[in-house]
């Protein structure tokens, strides 16, 4: 009963929060929309600030859709990560907006906007390396570091944007949702470089090209 309760209060202050922001997510609200009494709501958490920054980050730490460790169809696997992160971010998109919103007073939890994306993007970097080390990617192919950087950067801002805002400005966002994923995801390949099929390297032929020939960081 008592980790019920608990839940129970996150979950309240959660869609509290993101209808309300900080300053109007009162423990009175939040208490009634949990159905308990503040008394309860205070010997669980002890204080609003507490209560809220557990519901945020317990939000904001949720795990991440994960992309697989060897590369075996880079378009359908990113594609799928893609839609799975941009449910995540439609998901969470009244919390990130009041949490954008609340930057300026209350930037530890702000902070945690960007969480979520954050992990995303380290983990589309690690599967560039995977595409790179399993052959996908060739062994004399220039990129650099800074161009793998900013090309999961730019798919990842782009799913970002894209879960934010097709709401709001639906003229930016024409085609449905998934139509518009497989594009990123062709146009992050394409900028790439990557293969159709990957070399006939083995992995640990490829990992010792990696090191002299690629700019690939490992």
């Amino acid at each position: 009963m008592i980790d019920d309760h608990r839940q129970r209060i996150l979950q309240a202050a959660s869609r509290v929060y993101a209808q309300h922001g900080w300053r109007g997510a009162t423990t009175r609200r939040i208490a009634e929309e949990a159905g308990v009494n503040e008394v309860t709501l205070f010997r669980h958490f002890g204080s609003k600030d507490a209560l809220l920054d557990a519901a945020i980050v317990g939000q904001a730490s949720d795990d991440a859709t994960q992309l697989p460790a060897e590369p075996a169809r880079p378009e359908a696997e990113l594609y799928e990560w893609a839609n799975a992160q941009h449910e995540t971010i439609s998901c969470k998109r009244a919390m990130i907006r009041q949490l954008m919103s609340d930057a300026a007073d209350r930037p530890d939890a702000a902070a945690c906007a960007g969480h979520g994306p954050n992990l995303a993007l380290v983990m589309l970097r690690e599967y560039v390396v995977q595409l790179r080390r399993h052959g996908w990617i060739s062994a004399t192919n220039s990129i650099r570091p800074a161009e793998v950087r900013a090309a999961a950067t730019m798919l990842m801002g782009a799913i970002f944007a894209d879960a934010m805002n097709r709401d709001l400005i639906p003229d930016m966002f024409p085609q449905p949702k998934d139509e518009t994923m497989r594009a990123y995801v062709r146009i992050f390949l394409r900028g790439l470089g990557a293969l159709q099929e990957p070399s006939r390297k083995t992995p640990r032929t490829d990992r010792r090209a990696s090191t002299s020939t690629s700019t690939i960081p490992e």
